[in-house]
């Protein structure tokens, strides 16, 4: 992509209400793999673009990135080529047309972020935050766990959706990524995410379940931000490296997502 097609030089800037130190960073986690974090990134930033917001979706996946695979993307450049000091963050941000948003690909199985030290690591996650200055959300799709990288990637002020889908070790893991946030960064901004559930109120007890560990434990009430429905359509539109919100846009699935980017939008807490 050379430097006139950059989507960061040829689209307007974003409002200034949104330059704040990354509160307008949204980060997606889970502590555990296999809940569907990545999909839900991927709609996510779909359900902002199509609101008419300027978004960047950014894969921070260690060695398991899988944003570009899902899509079936090859972009010329990726986060490896930052690591590496080949390319700054801002450069390496590719248009994804398809979704009306903007895209900074990993590479799976490099392990790039998980090389850095820590110094290096920060450097990266300042790098992001100042990128975004150039849009009104960036949504940080983040690798499972709950280790040193992971927990850099997420120190931004923004709302860290804490997704998990029911399943005991899935509950574990959302718990502990909660507990560490909580320690490592006062007052941060967590919400709970239930997703692949059979149906709502089975996504309120699984939410109850945890809220009540968050409570007794941690002293914390993270809010709900969503449930999202167990959906064969989004399997259906993985298979195919097509975005759920383009090929099933009326699906349950995609209706709660965009319900989820309205909630977002409003600020509720």
């Amino acid at each position: 992509m050379s430097e006139t097609e950059s989507p960061l030089t040829t689209r307007p800037a974003a409002h200034p209400a949104m330059k704040n130190a990354g509160k307008n960073l949204i980060t997606v986690a889970s502590g555990k793999g296999g809940v569907g974090k990545t999909v839900l990134s991927v709609s996510l930033a779909h359900a902002l673009s199509n609101a008419g917001k300027k978004v960047l979706l950014f894969d921070g996946d260690v060695g398991l990135a899988n944003v570009d695979i899902q899509l079936g993307l090859m972009p010329d450049f990726d986060l490896a080529t930052v690591v590496s000091g080949q390319q700054k963050l801002k450069d390496v941000a590719f248009r994804f047309e398809e979704g009306g948003f903007d895209i900074i690909a990993g590479r799976s199985g490099s392990g790039s972020l998980g090389t850095l030290d820590s110094n290096h690591l920060k450097a990266v996650h300042e790098e992001l935050i100042t990128l975004g200055e150039e849009y009104d959300y960036i949504i940080l799709d983040l690798g499972a766990g709950i280790d040193a990288a992971v927990q850099t990637l997420a120190s931004a002020k923004g709302p860290k959706i804490v997704v998990t889908n029911g399943e005991p070790t899935s509950l574990t893991d959302a718990y502990a990524f909660i507990k560490v946030t909580s320690q490592s960064q006062e007052n941060a901004d967590t919400r709970i995410l239930v997703n692949m559930v059979k149906s709502k109120s089975d996504g309120k007890k699984v939410y109850e379940k945890l809220l009540a560990a968050c409570k007794n434990f941690l002293h914390l009430e993270p809010p709900l931000a969503g449930i999202i429905p167990q959906d064969d359509r989004i399997s259906a539109s993985i298979r195919a490296q097509t975005p759920l919100l383009s090929r099933y846009p009326n699906s349950p699935a995609a209706e709660e997502i965009e319900a989820l980017a309205n909630y977002l939008m409003r600020g509720s807490g």
